[in-house]
């Protein structure tokens, strides 16, 4: 027995009761009693953290440096208790491959250990009526944080709604936002194996937004799966929509050796700009209540949590109410957000989702809104990664974020996957072809052309399919979606472009000069300035009633799109085009503002003037004024990209013009010959379905814009020599998803 010195006082030490491990730059205590003193202690004897079990017995000790030879002690009766020692692991640190070929999943709910000893919910899903005796099958792995792992069928609750049965979902059933794995994958007769996010459900551990354990989770899932005897190949793929979209960015960036393509649809490319902070300007609505929802799900069950959770716990399920004794280490994600109002590296650089795309080995089937009510439409900034990769197949389109799995992308989403992670000729069941219309008025409350069936249905040779498939466009631009001819707003589009990148290497810069009296175009001006009072309580905060959710995918959804209040914002106006513009990609608003205030958040909206006196909107883009220092190594003409690094933000001069550029979000549209071009600048909000922004503006700041002389403000956008609508017709004002129209109503300025 050896004895210490601890605190000035003499122990005995033994061996503690409770269980220490480490993870990924992290370490955690299990089975603590309640406010035990806990320390990390280094191999070479330091002290490295400091903590107090909760109720539940645990405690994590966050961004720990990897190495070996930690351990946790603490005071016990008299006695210093210590932990086995363990390793804290960095990321790529890997385990053998021996690792995986140990676990075996049944059909069903399992449970999985991942490499730092937390248990994941993995459910293994089978075409109707099979089991894994009929296998091999074909099988895909959606990974998310909503309710993925509960083990019942979603097809099966979402029959009952249909018919009448049930007003209510099923408990036991997935989310619908996982029907891509939990409902239309096993239809089109593959496996899946839907993989519950640490921190939520039955899993364990803790919930921690994109860290790198969530990350590489999804490395050892897919390592997981691929090793099962009823794998097809021993290869997977990815699938889903939203947030098991997003993950199989992250995943694909880290390289797992069986991972055979993903599928990633409405995603976006950095928490901080795409979503949380649009131009620096904290995203108060969809942003705050999304992140909202996901701390409650990370509350711990039956108390708390996920529907199953809670269910399963009640029903006697020890192994998810065992993984639920990390839940209140869960950091409140809205409180970080708020206190790291730039775009702090530490924070964000492992959670940025286009850095880990650009990692990525593999076959890409993405699938994209510009429009996109939930997470933006900024993910496009990250797709240039991809240009010139093999088996990468991209399709862009205006709409919201369910139209990913509109008529247009959900046949080749499909040809994609049984060819890329099959090996398979593709065919579309009949059942599926029949149904779609019913699942889109589900899903989204919209019409939609049926689904059709695969081009390769007739083939006999995986190779000729697969070769044939690699024809498609690297990019597709599906114009008009909303026009079709299943009525206005249906899901689908009227037309498409196709382009070997993404910006198409066939846009050119065209520049649009913001001049006296409203006008845009032509030459620079004479100097002058107009200016506008920034009060973001002159419009409502945004364009649907409540959150928006309910409402934003319907054929017809209810906008408020009010025209700018007069004195409250600037806009300028193109005459009436001679030909078609088509613009595919960023564009700037380079404006030289002058401000009463020392900030100022700028909100700029470009729309298309129609002939017949209505307005269709196009794009917004925001920038709050401090933030207006620009990457010299990313930025272009088109396309500034602001750092939204602290050390780089500064307060406006007083009384003295500066330059700055306003990110228009990327966007494709076809301007028709006859409309004019507008873009209009003013405080924030009345644009957007569900975002709203904590803005510094309170209704008493002045902006001035100077326009003309040399400081000639203007507008540039990226229009791709060419291209035209190619004799399509204009759509109705109403016609087009995610893009709300009104009266054209002239600004105070004569724009």
């Amino acid at each position: 027995m050896l004895l210490l010195a601890v605190g000035g006082v003499a122990a005995t030490t033994a061996t503690a009761a409770f269980e220490a491990r480490g993870g990924i730059r992290h370490a955690y205590v299990l089975g603590a009693k309640t406010g035990q003193r806990l320390e990390l202690v280094s191999a070479q004897g330091r002290v490295v953290r400091k903590g107090r079990a909760d109720r539940l017995g645990s405690e994590i000790f966050r961004n720990v440096a990897p190495g070996h030879g930690y351990t946790v002690r603490c005071m016990a009766g008299g006695r210093v208790r210590w932990s086995k020692r363990f390793r804290v692991l960095r990321p790529g640190q890997n385990p053998k491959q021996s690792f995986y070929r140990r676990k075996t999943l049944k059909q069903g709910l399992n449970y999985v250990t991942m490499r730092d000893g937390v248990e994941l919910a993995m459910t293994v899903r089978l075409p109707r009526g099979k089991t894994l005796a009929d296998g091999p099958f074909a099988t895909v792995i959606e990974y998310s944080g909503y309710q993925v792992a509960a083990p019942h069928d979603l097809f099966d609750s979402v029959v009952r709604q249909l018919s009448g049965q049930s007003t209510e979902p099923d408990p036991l059933a997935p989310a619908t936002g996982t029907a891509v794995g939990s409902l239309i994958a096993p239809m089109l007769d593959f496996a899946v194996v839907s993989v519950q996010m640490r921190g939520s459900g039955c899993s364990g551990g803790v919930f921690d937004l994109f860290g790198l354990p969530t990350t590489y989770d999804g490395y050892d899932a897919v390592e997981t799966v691929a090793a099962q005897p009823w794998v097809k190949g021993s290869k997977v793929g990815m699938a889903g929509i939203s947030f098991s979209g997003i993950t199989q960015l992250f995943v694909a960036g880290t390289r797992p050796p069986h991972l055979a393509a993903i599928t990633p649809m409405s995603v976006t490319d950095d928490l901080y700009t795409g979503s949380g902070y649009p131009g620096g300007i904290r995203n108060s609505g969809f942003g705050r209540s999304w992140l909202q929802d996901r701390m409650e799900d990370a509350r711990p069950a039956p108390r708390g949590g996920q529907p199953y959770a809670r269910q399963l716990v009640r029903m006697g399920d020890e192994r998810c109410l065992a993984n639920q004794r990390l839940r209140l280490q869960t950091q409140n994600a809205l409180r970080v957000q708020r206190r790291q109002p730039f775009r702090t590296p530490s924070l964000y650089a492992a959670r940025s989702p286009g850095a880990w795309l650009a990692r990525a080995r593999v076959p890409v089937f993405l699938v994209g809104q510009f429009h996109d009510e939930q997470t933006g439409g900024h993910f496009p900034e990250a797709l240039s990664v991809l240009n010139g990769k093999p088996n990468v197949f991209i399709s862009l389109q205006n709409g919201v974020h369910a139209d990913s799995l509109g008529p247009t992308t959900i046949t080749r989403w499909a040809e994609f996957l049984k060819l890329y992670v099959g090996q398979e000729i593709p065919r579309i069941p009949p059942s599926v072809i029949a149904l779609s219309g019913e699942l889109y008025r589900f899903l989204a409350d919209a019409g939609a052309a049926p689904v059709q069936q695969s081009r390769f249905a007739g083939f006999t040779s995986v190779a000729a399919a697969k070769a044939e498939f690699r024809k498609d466009p690297h990019v597709r631009l599906l114009m008009d979606n909303g026009a079709g001819p299943a009525g206005l707003g249906s899901i689908g589009a009227s037309w498409e472009l196709n382009y070997s990148a993404w910006p198409p290497r066939e846009v050119r810069a065209r520049r649009y000069f913001l001049r006296p009296k409203g006008a845009l175009g032509g030459k620079p001006a004479k100097r002058r300035s107009v200016s506008y009072l920034a009060d973001p309580s002159a419009r409502p905060a945004q364009t649907l009633p409540g959150d928006g959710g309910a409402d934003a995918w319907k054929a017809q959804p209810p906008y408020n799109w009010k025209p700018i209040a007069a004195g409250k914002g600037l806009g300028w106006v193109s005459k009436p085009l001679a030909t078609d513009a088509v613009i595919a990609g960023p564009s700037s608003l380079d404006l030289h503002l002058r401000s009463s205030a020392r900030n100022t958040d700028l909100q700029v909206t470009l729309s298309e003037v129609r002939p017949d006196g209505g307005e269709t909107y196009v794009q917004n883009g925001w920038l709050r004024a401090s933030h207006r220092k620009l990457d010299p190594r990313r930025s272009t003409s088109i396309d500034p990209v602001p750092t939204h690094l602290r050390r780089d933000a500064a307060p406006l001069p007083s009384g003295r013009f500066s330059l700055v550029r306003v990110p228009i979000w990327p966007v494709t549209h076809a301007f028709r010959a006859g409309s004019r071009i507008r873009v209009t600048v003013e405080a924030t909000g009345g644009d957007r379905p569900r975002w709203q922004f904590a803005t510094v503006d309170r209704g008493d700041t002045r902006n001035t814009v100077a326009v003309g002389g040399d400081l000639a403000s203007r507008l540039v956008l990226p229009v791709v020599a060419g291209a035209t609508a190619r004799g399509t017709p204009l759509p109705p004002a109403t016609a087009l998803r995610g893009q709300p129209s009104r009266r054209y109503v002239v600004a105070s300025n004569g724009g």
